[in-house]
C-alpha cells in the first residue's frame, strides 16, 4: 500500500469513528436532554449534531483532497481540507450562537424545575467518550498530518470542555433540588452558557488557521532555517537568494531561488536542482513540490 493509500485509510478510518460516536452521542444527550428537563445537556446535545454534520462533510472531503495534482488543480487538491476546518469553525459559530439565545431565555423567564440525574450520568460517559476521541483523533491528525483529522480532534477538545461543563450544571442543579436550594437550578442554563462559551473558542482558532493557510501564510520560521541548512551543505550553491514555502493543506510547497556558478551548464544546473529537491523532500516529508530557479553567481551580488 502506497503512503498515500495509507494516509486516506487513516484518515477515513478517523473520520468513521468521529460521525458514529457523534451520531450515538446526539441522539442519546438530545433525547435525554429533553427528557430530563436539562438546558445544558440540551445544549451539549446541538453540538453534537454539529460535530455529526462536520464529521460527514470531512469524511467526503478527505478522498478529494488527496487526489494527485491535475490540470485545474496543478499544486494538488490540499487545500480542501482547510476549506472544511473552516466550514466546521463556522457551523460551530452558529451552534454557539443557538445554544446562547436558548439559555438566555431560559435564565430571563426562570427556571423550572431541576434536571432528573439520569442527565448528569449522560454527561459524564460523553466525557469519557469524547477524552478517548480526542486523543486517538489528535494522534492520527499528528501522525498523517491532516488538517481535517486536526479539524475533527479539536471539535473532540471542545466536546471534552462542553461534556465537563454540561457535567458540573446539571450536578449543582440536581443537587439544588435535592437540598432545597432553589438558586442551584440555574446552574443548569448557566452550564449551557458555558458549553457555548467553549464552542466560540475553538470555531476562532479553526477559522483563523484556515484563512492564515487559505492567504498562504509561510510555514514555521524553524522549517525555513532547516531548509535552509540543507542547501547549504551543496558546495556548488554559491548563495541562497529567497527561499518560500507555503502550506497547501496537509502537505507544503516549497520556491527556492538559488546561485550558482555562471559556468554551470542547463544539464549541470539541472542535476544540482534535482539532488536538492530529493534531500529537502527526504528530510520534511510534508513537502510534496519543489520549484527550484537557479542564478549565475557573482561575487558583486
Amino acid at each position: 500500500m502506497s503512503l498515500d493509500a495509507k494516509r486516506l485509510s487513516g484518515e477515513r478510518r478517523a473520520a468513521w469513528l468521529s460521525v458514529i460516536a457523534n451520531l450515538f452521542l446526539t441522539v442519546g444527550k438530545i433525547a435525554v436532554g429533553l427528557r430530563a428537563a436539562s438546558e445544558a445537556l440540551f445544549a451539549d446535545g446541538l453540538h453534537n449534531a454539529a460535530d455529526l454534520f462536520a464529521s460527514a462533510v470531512v469524511l467526503g472531503v478527505i478522498g478529494y483532497a488527496n487526489k494527485p495534482a491535475d490540470d485545474d488543480h496543478p499544486y494538488g487538491h490540499g487545500k480542501a481540507e482547510v476549506v472544511t476546518s473552516g466550514v466546521v469553525g463556522l457551523l460551530l459559530f452558529i451552534v454557539a450562537g443557538f445554544i446562547v439565545v436558548e439559555a438566555g431565555q431560559t435564565l430571563l423567564e426562570g427556571v423550572g424545575h431541576p434536571p432528573d440525574p439520569a442527565a448528569a450520568w449522560v454527561a459524564a460517559a460523553s466525557f469519557a467518550l469524547k477524552w478517548a476521541l480526542f486523543r486517538y483523533s489528535l494522534h492520527v491528525a499528528r501522525r498523517l498530518r491532516s488538517k481535517a483529522i486536526e479539524a475533527i480532534a479539536y471539535d473532540h477538545q471542545t466536546d471534552i470542555a462542553a461534556s465537563l461543563a454540561a457535567l458540573f450544571g446539571v450536578l449543582f442543579a440536581v443537587a439544588g433540588g435535592q437540598f432545597g436550594v432553589p438558586g442551584l437550578a440555574y446552574a443548569d442554563p448557566i452550564g449551557g452558557l458555558i458549553v457555548a462559551a467553549f464552542i466560540v473558542r475553538i470555531a476562532w482558532r479553526m477559522m483563523v488557521e484556515a484563512v492564515h493557510i487559505l492567504m498562504e501564510r509561510s510555514v514555521d520560521p524553524q522549517a525555513i532555517d532547516i531548509y535552509r541548512s540543507i542547501i547549504a551543505r551543496f558546495p556548488d550553491v554559491k548563495r541562497i537568494d529567497r527561499i518560500r514555502a507555503r502550506e497547501h493543506g496537509h502537505y507544503i510547497l516549497l520556491d527556492v531561488r538559488l546561485s550558482v556558478p555562471s559556468h554551470f551548464t542547463v544539464q549541470e544546473g539541472h542535476d544540482l536542482g534535482r539532488k536538492i529537491k530529493a534531500a529537502l523532500m527526504a528530510a520534511d516529508d510534508r513537502i510534496r513540490e519543489v520549484l527550484i530557479h537557479l542564478n549565475p553567481y557573482s561575487p558583486d551580488g
